[in-house]
């Protein structure tokens, strides 16, 4: 809920309206095909499968769930912020798409937490491995993300004030009334925050870096593998988790009152629109994170792909 002064500030951020289609637009085309791609290498061309690549399955799965949601945020920013596929198209297509960001960056500390027990805990890591530990704590991610979605959309369309005065918009996952911030906002943000993002940032960004520096000391093949799995993973998190994190802890303190500033709410709210489009481009930095997964003569398909591309580009051209 927001004081009066901070409600009158009326912030906006005419920019996103190009800023969105664009950086949307580039993360369902890149992030499809790495994605996709990722779902075939790992599916079919892998056997059999460490739990690393249980969980990267999944991740890359949730990404591919993600950018499904992507062309109709597409329409609705290229519409001036205006739904048109009704309220409870909103609900369902709102709550994966950030729901799914959750899944992500927790998917993302398992990956964390896997290769670290593998190469400093090897014997731990076996027994683990045996009881198919890592098909269970993949079922426990998409469980209790699934049953908070759940109940979120079972709650009902969401109140949503319309951006402009006289009702000619109609806003998605934007410009809550207090109602539903005093009804299922705050508890579904507060939950979101603490176990989606905090905790998970805290294991990635503090705990981390501790253990690269001990796996650098490690000089097996397994290791350095390691070490680019977990710099990579601090990369995404750095560029894509972290600022969605901080602004969204920024937005909710607005939210009650705890900010009033009205020059602060302006900012928070245009910073929130920043981070949204960087939060997205997990979808399509993941991808990299596969890469150094799995042995590089796995992606050979692909390689031999773009090579016969490139030949059958330059037989045509020396044709003409």
């Amino acid at each position: 809920m927001m004081n009066n002064s901070t409600a009158e500030c009326n912030p906006r951020a005419d920019f996103q309206i190009y800023l969105f289609p664009a950086v949307y637009s580039l993360v369902f085309v890149l992030g499809l095909l790495g994605n996709v791609g990722a779902l075939y290498v790992f599916i079919f061309k892998i056997t059999p499968r460490s739990s690393s690549n249980v969980y990267v399955i999944n991740l890359a799965l949730a990404d591919t769930i993600f950018l499904c949601t992507l062309p109709f945020r597409i329409h609705y920013h290229l519409k001036g912020n205006d739904w048109v596929f009704g309220s409870q198209a909103c609900l369902v297509i709102g709550t994966l798409f950030f729901t799914n960001i959750y899944i992500s960056i927790a998917f993302l500390t398992c990956i964390c937490i896997d290769r670290y027990i593998a190469t400093v805990h090897p014997h731990t890591y076996l027994r683990l491995r045996a009881t198919r530990c890592t098909l269970w704590v993949s079922l426990a991610v998409w469980m209790v993300t699934g049953a908070a979605m759940l109940a979120f959309v079972v709650d009902g369309p969401l109140d949503s004030m319309t951006p402009e005065a006289g009702g000619s918009r109609s806003s998605c996952y934007e410009n809550f009334s207090q109602r539903e911030w005093a009804k299922r906002m705050t508890a579904y943000n507060v939950c979101g925050l603490v176990f989606g993002s905090i905790v998970p940032l805290v294991v990635i960004m503090i705990c981390y870096p501790l253990v690269a520096r001990r796996l650098a000391r490690i000089r097996t093949s397994t290791s350095r593998r390691a070490l680019r799995i977990i710099y990579a993973i601090l990369a995404i998190t750095a560029v894509c988790f972290l600022p969605y994190a901080v602004v969204h802890l920024l937005h909710l303190l607005m939210r009650h009152q705890i900010i009033q500033s009205c020059v602060y709410a302006n900012a928070i709210y245009k910073a929130r629109r920043l981070t949204m489009a960087l939060v997205s481009l997990n979808s399509c930095l993941d991808p990299v994170l596969y890469y150094f997964t799995t042995s590089h003569c796995k992606w050979s398909f692909f390689k031999r792909l773009r090579l016969r591309r490139t030949r059958d580009v330059y037989t045509i051209t020396k044709g003409n």
